[in-house]
């Protein structure tokens, strides 16, 4: 797991193992929880490095190596944050939440944000989308990162291999943010459609 680690409740029991990247909506970028079914515990395979072996992990109390100890407490903060905030359910209702409001206006500008995921798996966490037209217009892409950039959000430029767009909605960012990404997609929207 890794993007959506501690975004909705999961049902544990149902995985022998959960190794999750935590650094987004955990911690700090390093930071990784395992959850191993204790019926797995010492089957690592011999070529497996002993860092991985969990029963050496359970065994030494998961201080077999130095663990990563302000990663950890920064971890210990969220997770106080996340459980006061009503947990990984309340996560979950203002990840649809704020996802919603993004999608609805791609969904809703006849074709000038364009999401290139299908909407049956359409992830709460990142929202994808192009500008201008399906595959993108370079130019208009530039201007709403510029925009973007003179209004205080940074990082909304898609990752290398896709191009466009990508909205991190991440625990960490607040109803308030999405709303202002939201404000500002539709002005640029009014003013270059």
């Amino acid at each position: 797991m890794s993007s959506n680690f501690l975004s909705r409740p999961v049902d544990v029991s149902k995985f022998g193992l959960i190794f999750a990247g935590a650094q987004k909506n955990v911690g700090c970028a390093g930071v990784t929880v395992v959850i191993v079914r204790e019926d797995l515990l010492g089957h690592a395979l011999k070529e497996c490095p002993i860092v991985l072996d969990y029963k050496v992990q359970v065994e030494m109390n998961s201080l077999y190596n130095t663990p990563p100890c302000f990663s950890i407490y920064i971890m210990s903060l969220v997770l106080e944050w996340i459980k006061n905030n009503g947990g990984s359910a309340a996560m979950e209702t203002l990840n649809k939440q704020k996802s919603s409001i993004i999608y609805d206006i791609i969904n809703a500008s006849n074709g000038f944000y364009v999401c290139p995921v299908d909407s049956a798996c359409r992830s709460r966490m990142n929202v994808p989308f192009r500008v201008g037209k399906k595959e993108g217009d370079e130019a208009l892409e530039k201007k709403f990162l510029e925009g973007a950039s003179k209004r205080g959000m940074i990082s909304l430029k898609g990752h290398r291999s896709v191009g466009g767009m990508r909205a991190s909605l991440y625990n960490a960012v607040t109803l308030e943010d999405t709303e202002a990404l939201a404000d500002y997609m539709r002005e640029f929207l009014k003013e270059h459609q």
